[in-house]
């Protein structure tokens, strides 16, 4: 999650790290471990959504040309941000 954020712009460095195809990908990963491991995390999938879906947001707001609703890195996965 950590690596996502620095390359959504998220990190110390800003959008100097800015890096989104590398964001997505990172992302769609996530969105994918969180999604399988849903039934095993119990107290601990809504946090792990909540920050899963404001990296969501995050590279929304970071694309110049964003993608589709329900086609942002993971959605598919995770269902539409």
């Amino acid at each position: 999650m950590s690596a996502a954020a620095v390359k959504t712009g998220l990190g110390e460095e800003g959008p100097a790290a800015l890096d989104l195809d590398e964001a997505r990908k990172l992302i769609t990963a996530l969105a994918g471990l969180v999604t399988a491991a849903r039934p095993d995390l119990g107290i601990h999938a809504a946090p792990l959504r909540d920050g899963l879906q404001a990296l969501q947001r995050a590279f929304r707001e970071a694309s110049s040309e964003p993608d589709a609703p329900g086609e942002g890195p993971g959605e598919r996965l995770t269902g539409r941000v």
